[in-house]
């Protein structure tokens, strides 16, 4: 089995809000990940005296416990007693109710001997590598598609028609993009927050075929040099528009 990841903040004055991590069980036959993206609110509060970091390592950990650990709750199901054990923690301190309160995109997912199932909420991302059918990115595409409406995303979070992340209701699980493969169709995993995977969905620097060869090759921290170098090179965001010079950056890569 091999295990590689690496996680980078965006700005080493601000705390990283992304979340990577995995754990293989005492059994030795299987294994789980969990790679989180937390969402920086705007400036104007979020009802909430905790910080976006806090809540990605409180729900991370959680899920990352129960999907390792709970092998008869489906990945929807841990997602959403994560979120429930998370809310929880700070329920009597903070407006759990307001659209900005802490929340992270989410990627999950967990193997044994028999099969591989996943879980994508929102836009990080998860790259299966198949025996037959090469790459395959497993998107949760709604935050694309909306943006190619035209339509402005604010008023869309957690709404009937908009995108999704985890916040602090449960039933956000059930919009998840989901799924399963059997164990030996699968010869590695990657997952990547949006800050790492934009050297494919923002700079075009190759296809998501071409980044897998990248961290099977070079690793996880290679990827985040090169996203580093792309944003150095448009400092200005002239060439490659985006919301922020350097984001967040974290990958996992398994070969289970």
């Amino acid at each position: 089995m091999r295990i590689e990841l690496a996680t980078a903040p965006g700005d080493q004055q601000y705390p990283n809000e992304d979340y990577a991590s995995v754990a293989l069980p005492a059994s030795g036959s299987g294994g789980a990940l969990v790679v989180l993206d937390g969402v920086t609110p705007p400036e104007g509060g979020d009802g909430c005296v905790h910080s976006v970091d806090w809540f990605t390592a409180r729900l991370g950990g959680s899920l990352l416990e129960l999907s390792g650990s709970r092998r008869d709750m489906p990945l929807t199901q841990c997602l959403s007693e994560a979120i429930a054990r998370t809310a929880a923690a700070h329920s009597s301190t903070c407006d759990l109710s307001h659209p900005l309160t802490p929340q992270a995109t989410v990627v999950t997912a967990r193997w044994n001997t028999e099969r591989i199932e996943y879980l994508v909420l929102s836009d990080s991302v998860l790259l299966i590598e198949q025996t037959h059918d090469g790459v395959t990115p497993v998107l949760d595409d709604r935050i694309d598609r909306l943006r190619a409406e035209g339509r402005r995303l604010a008023p869309l979070r957690n709404a009937a028609d908009g995108f999704f992340t985890a916040a602090a209701d449960p039933a956000v699980s059930g919009k998840a993009v989901t799924g399963e493969l059997p164990r030996g169709e699968v010869r590695a995993l990657a997952a990547l927050t949006d800050g790492a995977s934009r050297w494919v969905e923002r700079f075009g620097e190759g296809d998501w075929t071409e980044c897998f060869a990248l961290l099977r090759k070079e690793g996880p921290q290679a990827l985040i040099d090169r996203v580093r170098a792309a944003e150095h090179a448009d400092p200005d965001r002239t060439a490659f528009p985006r919301g922020k010079t350097h984001d967040d950056a974290a990958v996992v890569f398994v070969e289970p």
